[in-house]
């Protein structure tokens, strides 16, 4: 009968010396300013997923109100005038 083949450990006596690379910490620097370059990204898409839901409320709003009477219309206004001053808000900053 055969002998099931196993794996053995081999030992390396004399491993080759690794040399690292002269520009390590180029790179490290290019890693931390393509992450700060993403994370304005992410704040800026933050800004106008605030803008798109504001907006997107406002919308929905309007669509719910079915026969809407004087003071409705009023209350739908503000609630306009209030999201378009949020929204200069953030963008001001920006």
């Amino acid at each position: 009968m055969a002998e099931a083949k196993r794996f053995e450990l081999v030992q390396d006596d004399d491993p080759a010396p690794r040399d690292e690379p002269a520009d390590a910490g180029r790179s490290a620097d290019l890693l931390l300013l393509s992450l700060q370059a993403l994370s304005k990204r992410a704040l800026i898409a933050l800004s106008d997923l605030f803008c798109l839901l504001t907006v997107g409320s406002a919308f929905w709003l309007c669509l719910t109100i079915h026969d809407p009477n004087s003071f409705q219309l009023v209350e739908i206004g503000g609630y306009f005038v209030f999201v378009l001053v949020a929204n200069y808000i953030v963008r001001r900053r920006m």
